[in-house]
């Protein structure tokens, strides 16, 4: 282990006494609950007899074990620190490894590894070095398990190159990967989206004598997608099934999302056929994937026609296919159609969310349907739908369009009030339906009457039967996140507006 200890990736290994570790594992405790729900499982795990389900039952069986004379062999221990790990007490297991050594109980590869991953999972790849030279010194032989958690470490904090490193030092110094490190090295390759290292690294994956499975495939289908680079991925994909692998339901999603985001529906299409006909089952995920991109291309009956195949296929609509087709009918201007989607997701026990709210309230304001859309922003608060800003955003443009001003600010001052934080799109809104509805410059002597205005940082809250406030709109400005638009008005003007009558 010489030359992998002198390597650039671990220097601080060599001079790790048991003080320093002691010292790390006092540190750590205190980070414990911030470990990763998913951490990697150890293999070489001994043989199990019990399950603890119970933190304090645990911990009087480990302490009934401390007592004995003689004491009990790691192996036993093993599974209690393994328990206590799944019941995500981490702290306790560091505690309970302090105390271990404290009694003179050995360590093996397996206890140890345990502990590298936990500390690993909460990212402190340091210490989990720490540990790894704890090994050394001890004379216990790290295993290909011991360093699959480093590296896996590495991928989670996106080292891939310190990670790339250390796989090579495994192979130099005569460590076989399983097929768990050599995913996890290309899964590290594409979360990084270097799609041209994780293409090669199949390769090398190959001629080193392990086939990829489709989970590696996938792992660089979806990765090739993500960049954009679809044919490639369709390449791959050939190539897949050239080698007689099975592609399953996540080879065919990956390719599908970006077909339909690219505008190839028919190429989509063709491959959802291919699924059923290779007996891979379909959900509605996928369906609602191939409906979204037929409504965006205004494809609407087509759409439809394929929600009609998914319940021949057996898969019922949810709230997001429903949602989609009620956007596309209320952008199309059939607001009537979209509100029969609406009844019959109501029929089979499935209440609209925001968006399907949302999409309604907009195609009633583009129609200027105001009264419409209030009465449907109303019923969703009164179904316990929370609006969101969205939601007042629309009510509050259409408004503005329909030059009912007066409501709009209402709006405003419920969404300031109570409702969620206005946003850039909020302030837009209002300024330009206030300068479209009427602005002065300042010097006017005309009396203009009741007037609504903006304040340095918001709306003012101004009584709707009383508007006499007024404010310098670079104020309101450069004290509001607002986009390029809104500093095309020129400064020293003042921003009024009558009150509808």
């Amino acid at each position: 282990m010489g030359k992998l200890i002198s390597s650039v990736l671990l220097p601080p290994i060599v001079n790790a006494s048991n003080s320093r570790s002691s010292s790390s594992f006092k540190t750590i405790a205190t980070h414990g609950k911030a470990l990763s729900k998913n951490s990697m499982p150890v293999s070489g795990k001994p043989k199990r007899f019990d399950r603890f389900d119970n933190v304090g039952a645990a911990l009087t069986v480990f302490n009934k074990m401390i007592d004995k004379y003689p004491k009990p062999s790691i192996v036993e221990f093993n599974k209690l620190l393994a328990d206590i790990v799944r019941m995500k007490h981490y702290a306790i297991v560091v505690s309970m490894y302090s105390r271990l050594e404290i009694v003179g109980i050995s360590h093996d590869a397996y206890s140890l590894s345990i502990l590298t991953n936990f500390f690993c999972q909460l990212g402190q790849i340091d210490f989990g070095f720490s540990v790894l030279g704890k090994m050394l010194k001890l004379g216990v032989e790290p295993s290909v398990v011991t360093f699959s958690i480093l590296i896996n470490g590495f991928c989670k904090q996106s080292k891939i190159s310190q990670a790339v490193s250390l796989f090579d030092e495994m192979i130099e110094k005569g460590y076989h990967p399983n097929l768990v490190v050599y995913n996890t090295i290309l899964g590290g390759l594409c979360k990084v989206r270097n799609t041209e290292r994780a293409v090669g690294f199949l390769r090398v994956m190959e001629e080193r004598g392990f086939e990829p499975d489709i989970v590696a495939y996938n792992t660089v289908v979806d990765c090739l997608c993500k960049n954009g680079l679809l044919n490639e991925a369709l390449d791959l994909f050939s190539r897949v099934k050239v080698k007689g692998i099975r592609p399953d339901v996540v080879t065919y999603s990956c390719l599908i999302r970006v077909m339909c985001n690219s505008g190839r529906q028919k190429e989509a299409t063709r491959l959802l056929n291919e699924m059923v006909d290779n007996h891979i089952p379909l959900d509605v995920f996928l369906y609602s994937i191939l409906v979204d991109a037929y409504c965006k291309e205004e494809m609407i009956s087509e759409a439809v026609d394929i929600v009609g195949i998914m319940r021949k296929q057996g898969i019922e609509p949810d709230v997001v296919t429903y949602s989609i087709l009620v956007e596309a009918y209320c952008r199309e201007g059939t607001v009537f159609e979209a509100e029969k989607f609406v009844d019959m997701m109501r029929k089979q026990g499935i209440e609209p969310n925001v968006v399907t709210y949302n999409a309604l309230i907009n195609g009633h304001c583009l129609l200027n349907q105001m009264d419409e859309a209030r009465r449907v922003f109303q019923l969703m608060v009164k179904k316990r739908c929370a609006p969101n800003v969205r939601s007042y955003n629309i009510m509050i443009n259409g408004y503005c369009k329909a030059k009912r001003l007066v409501e709009a600010m209402e709006l405003f001052h419920e969404i300031s009030q109570k409702g969620p934080i206005p946003n850039t799109v909020t302030y837009n809104t209002l300024m330009q339906g206030v300068s479209t509805k009427q602005l002065y410059l300042e010097g006017n002597t005309t009396s203009y009457g009741n007037v609504e205005a903006f304040s340095s940082n918001r709306l003012l809250r101004a009584n709707p039967q009383h508007f006499t406030a007024e404010a310098e709109a670079p104020t309101f400005l450069s004290a509001t996140p607002v986009d390029v638009s809104l500093y095309r008005i020129q400064q020293n003007r003042r921003y009024f507006f009558f009150k509808d009558e």
